[in-house]
């Protein structure tokens, strides 16, 4: 399932906005990145898709449910509607209609909202989203491992503030759970946690834990066929679900490993970090932020899809807000290439603030906003920070009131006026570090015009 178009009229600061999602001919990448300064109206975008698809998600679960209503407070001040539409192509979905020949692949609906005390001018139309959400359910009434797609919306309310492994209330688990508060506005990644705890829990139940083969190890140590034999009877036995997760997680993050729960001397959950075992509560903000994150996306494409092999590749929509929120630079770097690489067949729309997702990922697609104007940016790719604060995020790389005395110095330097450069450099001197690369170019051009100047 992807997103193709979406039509925004008037959301937020769009009066009528139309955008196109990657993959497209030009930007082949599964990845769409809008950018833009706080208040340019990013949240709204995903907010807005993610309104749109909760129809369908409630829709798989009764042929008569609602999703999520566009908020009033969304509605463009000056207008008295607002409507969302939406394309979405589903392969899958459409190879269950074959009466939609032409398009068999394309479902479009559209949301509407008309302010309080106003005449409602359009409707809601949601035939198509019924019928791709119908397709779906007949399927699993005749198949119930039949694959549904991912739909998940990351706000940036998200945070990782404890690690409950003490269960409160039992969860159902179950396929359709796979879309449990896949809306919801403020996750803490609570769910997730919980149910590590309870497929482990069943894992250990009927397999061999950890615990035991460790114990057992340095006893068949003079016997490696009955090693090899008990090392295959505990992969065999490994919960499929909890082994994509690990999986994930170890593919995003290289340096972790073997995500599981202690039972003593506590309850804790436990990570190997370059070989040494940590308490996860050890890891920092940004590492627990990303490991969940990443887990979460692999738990529900494990629920939603029992039955392959592989539950990374299946498919579906992932919105996150902020995604680079917590995040080291270096990991900004590899951020969207990680994220193809680990689930290669979900569409991701994304927000940031930082010029490093944009410029170190090929083929991405990446929008500007700015007063309420999408602008459509050339490939970002290889471009240096620097550039792409300067050129896309219409910022300057370098304090604004330093930019100006610096330039000051340099004009100085150029136009001879020795004197007045030196009282420039030496105030700069007074503020900035020693090595500072412009001070060190500063003072070089300067004894270059004083040498010329002496020669004259």
């Amino acid at each position: 399932m992807e997103i193709k178009q979406v039509i925004l009229k008037n959301i937020g600061l769009f009066e009528n906005l139309e955008i196109l999602l990657a993959p497209t001919p030009e930007n082949p990448s599964n990845i769409t990145v809008f950018v833009g300064n706080n208040g340019a109206g990013k949240t709204s975008i995903l907010t807005a898709l993610a309104t749109s698809l909760s129809w369908f998600v409630a829709r798989l679960g009764s042929a008569q449910g609602s999703g999520n209503s566009i908020s009033e407070d969304a509605i463009l001040n000056s207008a008295n509607f607002a409507s969302l539409q939406i394309r979405i192509d589903d392969s899958y979905g459409g190879a269950l209609d074959p009466s939609n020949s032409s398009k068999r692949n394309e479902f479009e609906w559209t949301l509407t909202k008309t302010r309080k005390g106003r005449k409602a001018q359009y409707n809601s139309h949601l035939n198509d989203c019924s019928r791709l959400a119908n397709g779906y359910r007949e399927s699993l009434s005749h198949d119930d491992q039949t694959s549904l797609p991912l739909i998940a919306f990351y706000p940036v309310e998200r945070v990782v503030l404890d690690i409950p492994l003490k269960i409160r209330t039992k969860h159902s688990f179950l396929q359709l759970d796979g879309y449990d508060n896949s809306f919801s506005h403020g996750v803490d990644f609570r769910r997730f946690f919980e149910w590590f705890r309870e497929r482990e829990d069943t894992e250990n139940e009927s397999g061999i834990s950890e615990e035991v083969l460790n114990q057992v190890k340095p006893l068949l140590e003079t016997n490696q066929e009955a090693w090899k034999q008990l090392e295959q009877l505990s992969d065999s036995a490994k919960d499929r679900q909890l082994t994509a997760v690990r999986r994930a997680i170890r593919r995003f993050m290289p340096d972790m490993d073997n995500l599981r729960v202690r039972r003593k001397p506590r309850l804790y959950m436990a990570i190997d970090k370059n070989g040494e075992a940590l308490n996860v509560a050890q890891l920092s903000q940004g590492e627990k932020s990303l490991m969940a994150l990443v887990g979460d996306i692999a738990r529900r494409l494990a629920m939603l899809n029992p039955a392959l092999e592989n539950p990374l590749e299946g498919d579906g929509i992932v919105l996150i807000d902020e995604v680079d929120l917590h995040l080291h630079p270096s990991w900004q770097r590899s951020l969207c290439d990680r994220l193809m690489e680990t689930f290669p067949n979900c569409q991701f729309v994304l927000t940031t603030h930082s010029p490093l997702v944009i410029s170190d990922c090929q083929n991405l697609l990446v929008y500007t906003l700015n007063n309420g104007e999408l602008k459509r940016e050339n490939s970002q790719y290889g471009q240096d920070a620097n550039t792409v604060l300067l050129e896309v995020m219409n910022t300057s790389f370098r304090n604004e009131k330093i930019e100006i005395e610096i330039n000051d110095l340099l004009d100085a330097i150029q136009d001879m006026r020795l004197r007045e450069a030196k009282e420039l450099l030496a105030k700069l001197t007074a503020k900035l570090p020693d090595q500072h690369i412009e001070l060190l170019k500063a003072k070089l051009l300067l004894r270059k015009q004083e040498l010329r100047h002496a020669k004259d």
